[in-house]
């Protein structure tokens, strides 16, 4: 496969999750504001950070309370991650009319917090309808693995920002940690990674920060963990290597990390800082996509 075409492939399926990743997003601001109004324009600041999108909002004079918020993660085409954006740049990729055409209907006029629920179920389903016909239908080579390492790629580094706004921006002071408000933020943090239906299953009423993330992160069944996330890519390399007769860099650089998480226990995360973890793993992600760039030639 011509690099470009397999690099158009892997950034195809990196948006088309981001715009889904940007949707969960929006609904966990949304959600957490209503849990703590009178610090509502901080919980929404919060949200534009964990999108790494301030710069751009700032420039955009955005005020940070839920319209502008909301308008500027869904619709705004001055924000490059925006919904109807990377919709635009994954039909770019491929000929995802369809769904192009469905969000930026949807998303033609700014978007109020009642209709919000309705717009970002619509996104969720849009991404759905294109991961089911992969998954079910697409032949096993090179255009599935180059599709799954992008969608993987981005659903980690989305995982580790939002787990990180909450532990380091959300919580207003340690001496809130245990409690009722505490408590909800974690609930909502499994909301956006829709985590919530089987974290329940697996440990009923139970909703300690710890076993949260070690959810997230560790838990090799979970699909969203960061652990689950590495496998997969490796795997994918793993499949792209053995196809094409040359092991890449890139395989041996995500053995790697996924080897060194799956050595670690959460206890140790955390003793030596979630948020310098979380912050380091997003680095090592970005570099592994790097790798994958490079090794199959993206750009040329």
């Amino acid at each position: 496969m011509l690099g470009k075409t397999a690099g158009g492939l892997f950034w195809m399926f990196r948006y088309l999750e981001r715009a889904e990743n940007t949707a969960r997003l929006a609904d966990a601001g949304f959600r957490i504001a209503m849990t703590r109004s009178d610090h509502a324009e901080d919980e929404w600041a919060s949200i534009i950070d964990t999108a790494s999108a301030r710069q751009a909002f700032m420039d955009a004079g955005g005020k940070f309370d839920g319209p502008s918020v909301i308008n500027f993660l869904l619709r705004d085409p001055a924000n490059r991650s925006s919904v109807i954006s990377v919709t635009e740049a994954a039909r770019n990729n491929a000929r995802l009319v369809r769904t192009a055409l469905t969000l930026k209907e949807a998303l033609a006029r700014p978007v109020r917090e009642t209709e919000l629920p309705e717009v970002l179920a619509l996104i969720r389903n849009q991404s759905a309808l294109v991961r089911g016909a992969t998954v079910g239908t697409m032949l096993r080579n090179d255009i599935y693995n180059f599709a799954r390492i992008g969608t993987f790629v981005e659903r980690a580094d989305n995982i580790a920002r939002i787990l990180d706004v909450k532990y380091y921006v959300l919580l207003p002071s340690v001496t809130l940690v245990g409690s009722t408000l505490d408590n909800v933020q974690w609930e909502t943090i499994l909301r956006a990674a829709s985590a919530e239906r089987s974290f329940r299953w697996l440990y009923g009423g139970e909703t300690r920060p710890l076993t949260i993330a070690d959810f997230l992160i560790l838990d090799r069944r979970m699909p969203r963990s960061l652990l689950y996330c590495l496998r997969k890519i490796a795997g994918n390399l793993g499949h792209l290597c053995s196809d094409y007769g040359v092991r890449r860099p890139s395989l041996d650089f995500a053995l790697g990390l996924r080897d060194e998480l799956e050595d670690l226990t959460i206890d140790q995360i955390m003793e030596r800082g979630l948020h310098e973890f979380l912050t380091n793993f997003i680095v090592s992600n970005n570099a592994l996509a790097g790798h994958v760039e490079e090794d199959f030639r993206f750009n040329r």
